[in-house]
């Protein structure tokens, strides 16, 4: 028998865990690897087998005790006329249909296919957007590539001069039904039917379009609403976009992630928008007027007050984002920064070193009114 890893490590539990914690332990990694819910493939297949040893060794007392003892050897069946159990775990292919049996699903209809209608799996994909198209809306364009039903047999999976049966194997049931014996007694296993493939029936003549599967890719274009105000991250739903559904069901639905770029300018926070304005000194000091450009792209005279301060912000209401579904929008947000000269030429120097000694607080208006009329007056002059 080949080498294996300590079955208390398989499990990741100590030599003095609890049946409980043992259970416990099993269930979560059962639930990871078994081969019917993992797309892992073999490597799934083979952890799950390697769980479901160390379990039925470490949840039987009596296994658990020999192990203890001797091993993996009192397990070898070729060891078995030297003095160990041989209860031969070699071959664990049976222990796939315990999960079934632990985890809730009855012995006779845990792996049994729906036989109604069933609709299709759904989709999903991602399409990036400029904030612009965040803020107001657009529409977009989309290419998918899905299975639909096909247009040569409508769905049926016949061909032409084709006829359904009922599957001689599973005799319409859609089940395949097999019981295997374990050293822990004999356990019934209830499977899709492989020659119909859950299905009950068999078509003597499959469609040559989609070999009898009733479905066949297709590519279409989708045109998706983007609303306005949407959200980076946000998902919409497109009912019935997405893969045909099988025997009559509906199709699935398309889910489209929306991503939204970065602006270089504009900044957004929930349904407000912040813009960096920069004016130099003398507009801070005078106060100006001067023409903005909003996100949609029209021109907004924003008024700068006479003694703004750097780091002062200036909102704008109703010109930010629009709430979902409503028809209010958040704020536009300015800050203000104010550029200073690295240079000045002497009038310049001249008009600061004079403001430098102009009295310019909040309680003597009179001088800081009188000082900036002379700076108007200089600065024009």
């Amino acid at each position: 028998m080949a080498s294996k890893p300590d079955v208390y490590e398989i499990l990741g539990v100590s030599k003095e865990a609890s049946q409980d914690e043992i259970k416990s332990a099993y269930r979560k990694l059962a639930k990871k690897y078994h081969p019917d819910a993992n797309s892992n493939g073999e490597a799934s297949a083979d952890k799950f087998k390697e769980a479901t040893m160390a379990y039925e060794i470490l949840s039987d007392p009596q296994k658990r005790a020999t192990y203890d003892r001797y091993g993996f050897d009192a397990f070898d069946p070729s060891k078995a006329g030297n003095g160990y159990g041989g209860f031969g775990f070699e071959d664990l292919s049976g222990f796939g249909d315990l999960f079934d049996i632990l985890f809730g699903s009855s012995r006779t209809g845990g792996n049994r296919r729906p036989s109604g209608p069933q609709k299709g799996a759904d989709r999903e994909m991602r399409i990036e957007i400029t904030l612009e198209d965040a803020v107001y809306g657009t529409k977009r364009n989309i290419e998918i590539t899905r299975s639909e039903k096909c247009a040569k047999c409508d769905g049926s999976g016949v061909g032409e001069g084709g006829k359904v049966d009922t599957c001689s194997r599973c005799q319409g049931t859609g089940q395949h039904r097999t019981v295997q014996s374990t050293p822990f007694g004999r356990f019934e296993s209830v499977k899709p039917c492989p020659s119909c493939r859950g299905e009950g029936k068999t078509i003597d003549k499959p469609c040559p379009e989609c070999k009898g599967t009733g479905k066949a890719k297709a590519v279409r274009n989708i045109n998706v609403t983007i609303p306005a105000g949407i959200e980076h991250g946000s998902r919409l739903r497109i009912q019935g976009e997405g893969e045909a559904g099988t025997r009559g069901g509906p199709a699935g639905d398309l889910y489209v992630g929306v991503l939204v770029k970065a602006h270089p300018r504009y900044k957004r926070d929930g349904v407000h928008l912040y813009f960096e304005q920069k004016i130099d000194f003398a507009q801070a000091a005078l106060g100006a007027q001067m023409t903005i450009k909003l996100l949609d792209s029209s021109e907004y005279e924003l008024q700068i007050p006479e003694g703004t301060q750097p780091g002062d912000m200036i909102t704008i209401k109703g010109k930010g984002v629009p709430y979902l579904g409503s028809s209010r929008s958040g704020d536009l947000h300015v800050l203000i920064t104010v550029t200073i000269p690295r240079k000045l030429n002497k009038h310049q120097r001249e008009i600061l070193q004079q403001f430098h000694g102009e009295p310019n607080t909040e309680d003597d208006k009179d001088g800081r009114r009188g000082f900036f009329d002379k700076f108007r007056r200089d600065a024009t002059g």
